[in-house]
């Protein structure tokens, strides 16, 4: 709260940054964890809520006659635009909310404060969720030929993820040229093995000038290497950039996007990342040949290509908890730097880049080739990467897992897996198959240019100027929905039914009960007791249910006598169970429910004989 020079600013305005017309008036709100916008004009309460660790840049523009504009980048590709009245107040608003963005000490972090005086040990318990033990041990390691060491629990030894030799132009290292030759011979499927540099090959070579470079096949024996251009961390940084400037842009030309699409790179990035798992794969599953990737440090290109051969090759990669699995073991325990590429804490820019982003956008990719394939939905990868960025769970900080142990982020912070594991039914794909061909084996897809597409859900998805935009996913989750609603209510529906029949039942039997016993009067002979029942017209009505059928009707033609219309008087029958014809005069039976005439209200019974 030090940081905060101005807490509230009335009268602001947020403008539309897609349409650039529609605006709203409210009050903006300086929290210690987030800026808040609350719309003043509207009936019901609208508030936008921006989380300061999702805030990327933070723009102080010249003022004008309206006011002085604050526009604010989100890491998660929102923009704000703010409008507001005084100079003086943007100004306090912007130097505030660059120190709010810019945490100095992983402390700051808002997963330090999200829910804090939660209880300890169940947080504790949630990081149990996941295990990488089980994990290694699912894919059957340790075992005769690979073991499992502790050797490194104190974190005294730096152990890499084979980044690039230190080779130079003529050195050699034996011990890793033994350990290369320890790997061949534990595959007995194949005398050689892949070596995969993840790096375009003009710039290994550059590297061997520094000391740096690539392995030798002639000092190598039994290995084959393969070389896959995929660019370093700044020509993707500066290429997501000009996507997004595309992608931002306020109503751009079909040609206007599309070239700029292009000169960006972006998806030819995506395809260059996309090839090499498909090689690594391809060498895996077809050829059974072993594959040792690396690129010049170890803990970016080499984490996307074996996370997307992963994808490719293991179907349970491609279900809810397998995907958390898999970026727990290649990003987050095989230690990529997510706070330097992230830009969680203050530092420098020229280490941040969108290295996962484009691992989730090479699944996206897939998913869009292979729909019933994937347990997980669009809205998964979306909210992964929402959260790798906005430092909510306490999952993506630090650079390593030294880093992580020492700030105690088991003790301090939230899962994120265990909170996604929870709220599951909003991440499942409605197109999923356990037992789809599309599901089973490994995944050999097409990476020609027309089979790439723009991520807009992810990019675009706060674009709320142009009319309403729903993917099929989207759409099938909203049927999924709506079939569950109609299940439960035919459930309903059903369990009522049968309580009605239940209880229609017992007053069947109640009935049959009473008819029961009715019978054993009606059966016996003509009695007077039977007669002056039968002549109360009043009494009749009581017994409409079963005149046709009583004992009284069968008795003796005289019976009849008992029930004749009176001479010349119109019927108007209200049952039609008494009556299959309304005009039939000579039916035989009495109109019992209209009003009796004034002869028969003297004296009902005499009214009857009379009649006969």
């Amino acid at each position: 709260m030090e940081h905060i020079r101005l807490p509230k600013v009335e009268k602001v305005r947020l403008i539309d940054t897609i349409s650039s017309r529609r605006a709203s008036v409210g009050t903006l709100y300086l929290t210690a964890t987030h800026t808040i916008f609350v719309e003043n004009e509207t009936e019901i309460r609208t508030e936008t809520w921006v989380l300061h660790s999702l805030v990327c840049s933070v723009e102080k523009q010249a003022t004008t006659t309206t006011g002085s504009p604050l526009l604010v980048h989100c890491k998660n590709y929102q923009a704000l635009r703010f409008i507001i009245p005084q100079e003086r107040d943007c100004h306090d608003v912007h130097v505030s909310l660059l120190r709010l963005s810019r945490p100095e000490r992983y402390e700051e972090l808002y997963c330090f404060s999200f829910h804090a005086n939660s209880d300890k040990e169940v947080r504790g318990q949630a990081w149990d969720f996941l295990s990488l033990k089980a994990e290694y041990s699912r894919m059957g390691v340790p075992n005769h030929l690979w073991i499992l060491s502790t050797v490194n629990r104190d974190y005294k030894a730096a152990i890499c993820r084979s980044s690039q030799p230190l080779s130079g132009f003529s050195a050699r290292c034996l011990e890793d040229e033994q350990m290369l030759e320890a790997i061949v011979r534990s595959n007995p499927r194949s005398d050689f093995m892949y070596v995969v540099d993840t790096r375009p090959k003009l710039n290994a070579i550059a590297n061997r000038a520094a000391g740096k470079g690539y392995e030798n096949e002639d000092n190598y024996s039994n290995i084959k290497f393969q070389f896959i251009g995929i660019e370093n961390i700044h020509v993707m940084r500066n290429s997501l950039q000009k996507m997004l400037e595309v992608s931002e842009a306020w109503s751009p030309s079909m040609s206007e996007f599309l070239e700029g699409l292009e000169s960006s790179g972006w998806l030819k990035h995506i395809k260059a990342v996309l090839d090499a798992g498909i090689f690594i794969a391809k060498a895996v599953a077809e050829d059974g040949v072993s594959v040792l990737v690396h690129c010049s440090d170890g803990w970016d290109r080499t984490a996307q290509v074996c996370s997307v051969a992963s994808v490719l090759l293991d179907p349970y990669y491609r279900t809810l908890k397998g995907l958390m699995v898999l970026i727990e073991r290649d990003w987050v325990s095989f230690g990529h730097k997510f706070s330097h590429r992230y830009n969680h804490l203050d530092g420098d820019p020229k280490e941040v880049s969108p290295v996962i982003d484009q691992f989730l956008e090479c699944v996206w990719q897939l998913s869009e080739q292979f729909p019933c394939a994937f347990e997980y939905n669009e809205r998964f990868l979306i909210t992964i990467h929402n959260h790798i960025y906005s430092c909510q769970y306490g999952n993506f900080i630090g650079n390593n897992q030294k880093e992580r142990t020492e700030l105690r982020h088991q003790e301090k912070t939230h899962s994120l897996w265990t909170y996604l594991w929870e709220n599951r039914t909003d991440h499942i794909n409605p197109l999923y198959r356990p037992d789809h061909s599309q599901t089973q084996g490994v995944l050999r897809p097409v990476t020609a240019p027309y089979c790439f597409k723009f991520w807009r859900a992810l990019y675009n998805r706060f674009d709320r100027g142009m009319h309403p935009r729903q993917s099929v996913i989207d759409y099938l989750m909203a049927i999924r929905e709506e079939t569950q609603q109609l299940e439960e209510q035919l459930v309903s529906h059903k369990e009522k039914i049968a309580m009605l029949e239940k209880e229609q039942g017992k007053s069947i039997q109640t009935k049959t009960n009473t008819l029961d016993r009715s019978h054993a009067v009606w059966a016996s002979p003509p009695s007077e007791s039977c007669l002056g029942l039968a002549n109360t017209p009043g009494d009749y009505s009581g017994l409409g249910d079963f005149l046709s059928s009583s004992p009284c009707q069968q008795m003796g033609p005289e019976s009849s006598l008992l029930i004749l219309p009176r001479p010349g008087e119109s019927r108007k029958p209200s049952d039609p169970d008494l009556s299959t014809n309304s005009d039939d005069q000579e039916s035989g039976i009495a109109d019992l429910s209209s009003p009796p005439s004034e002869d028969s209200a003297k004296d009902p019974d005499e009214a009857a004989y009379s009649a006969a």
